[in-house]
C-alpha cells in the first residue's frame, strides 16, 4: 500500500512508519522542515513538506494514498476533518491516534478505581472534553473508513526518527534534576501502559483488518506514578525512596495542564477489542524491565 503518515518524524509515526516499509509499503510522511525531511528519508520515508494547517497539501496527499495514518497532534480538528473529507466515500483506511486521558481523572495524584473497557461510556474531564468529542467524531464519521486507536501510557525506545514518550522520560528528568524521583501527590494514580513495538503491532493489524468506525484501547498493563518513581529510583542507587509535589511544584516541572491532566491523573483502561476482534498478542518487556534494564537505564 501507498500509506500518508502524519507525525513521520515523531515517536509513534516514526516507528510505525518503519514497520510499514518493513512490511512492503511505502510511507509519505508530513515534515515541518528541511531537518526533519532529512531525518525521515533516513528511515525509507518519503517527506512531504507542510504543516497541520496546510490544509490542501493534506487533502491531496489524503487522495493520492491508499491510507491514512494521523499519530500527530489529538487536539487539532482541522487536519482530521480536512482528511476525511478528502476520502469521504473512497472505503479508503484512516487510523487515528488519541489517547487514553480522554477518560483521566484529574486526581491530584491520589488513586480513582474506575476501569474503562472499548465500549464503557465515560464522562471526559474538562482538560480532555474536546479532545475526547473529536475522538468521537472522528470514530463515528459517515462514509469514511475510520478507525481510532488510543494508547495509554507508551513507553520503550522508538524505532523511527522520535527517540522517546513523555512522561516516563519526563520522571526520569526530574530525578536527574533534583537526586530523587518525584511524583505528584502520594502517587497512587495509575495509568495504563503499552511498549511502543506492541502498539506498533496493533497500527498493523488495524490498518489490515479493523472494521470502519471501530474503536481500540492499547494497553498491556498498568502502573502507578509511585510505583514508576520507585523503579527509577531502584534504578538510580537511591532504594525506592521518592518526594511527593505539591500541584504547584508538579505544574513548574511539567506545566499545569500536563501536572493535573496525565502526570497527576488516572487513566485505567482495558484492550479487550483489540485483542478479540484483531487477535492482538502484545509480547514486549514491561515498563519496570525497561527502567531497570532497559532504554530508561542510566548508567554512570
Amino acid at each position: 500500500m501507498h500509506i500518508f503518515l502524519i507525525g513521520a518524524s515523531g515517536y509513534i509515526g516514526g516507528s510505525v512508519a518503519r514497520a510499514l516499509i518493513a512490511a512492503g509499503h511505502t510511507v509519505d510522511g508530513l515534515v515541518r522542515s528541511e531537518e526533519k525531511a532529512e531525518a525521515v528519508r533516513a528511515f525509507g520515508i518519503a517527506p512531504i513538506r507542510g504543516t497541520l494547517n496546510d490544509l490542501d497539501t493534506l487533502g491531496d496527499a489524503a487522495s493520492a494514498a491508499d491510507a491514512v495514518i494521523h499519530t500527530a497532534s489529538a487536539d487539532d480538528e482541522a487536519a482530521p476533518r480536512a482528511i476525511m473529507s478528502a476520502l469521504k466515500g473512497t472505503g479508503k483506511p484512516f487510523l487515528h491516534t488519541s489517547g487514553s486521558s480522554i477518560v483521566g481523572t484529574q486526581a491530584g495524584g491520589h488513586l480513582v478505581d474506575a476501569i474503562f473497557e472499548d465500549d464503557t461510556p465515560f464522562t471526559p474531564s474538562p482538560g480532555r472534553a474536546a479532545r475526547a468529542a473529536l475522538t468521537r467524531e472522528i470514530q463515528m464519521a459517515p462514509d469514511v473508513h475510520a478507525v481510532v486507536i488510543a494508547p495509554s501510557l507508551i513507553h520503550g525506545p522508538g524505532r523511527g526518527a522520535g527517540a522517546h514518550s513523555m512522561q516516563v522520560p519526563w520522571l526520569l528528568d526530574t530525578a536527574k534534576r533534583h537526586g530523587m524521583p518525584r511524583h505528584l501527590g502520594p502517587g497512587t494514580n495509575r495509568w495504563s501502559n503499552v511498549h511502543i513495538d506492541d502498539l506498533v503491532d496493533l497500527y498493523l493489524l488495524a490498518l489490515s483488518d479493523a472494521p470502519a468506525n471501530s474503536f481500540y484501547w492499547a494497553e498491556t498493563g498498568e502502573a502507578s506514578m509511585l510505583e514508576l518513581c520507585q523503579a527509577i529510583s531502584r534504578m538510580m542507587g537511591a532504594n525506592g525512596q521518592t518526594q511527593e509535589m505539591t500541584l504547584e511544584q508538579a505544574a513548574e516541572e511539567w506545566g499545569e495542564g500536563p501536572a493535573a491532566n496525565t502526570m497527576g491523573s488516572n487513566s485505567r483502561v482495558r484492550a479487550v477489542r483489540a485483542r478479540t476482534e484483531l487477535g492482538w498478542a502484545p509480547k514486549g518487556p514491561s515498563v519496570f524491565e525497561e527502567i531497570a534494564t532497559g532504554c530508561y537505564r542510566i548508567d554512570d
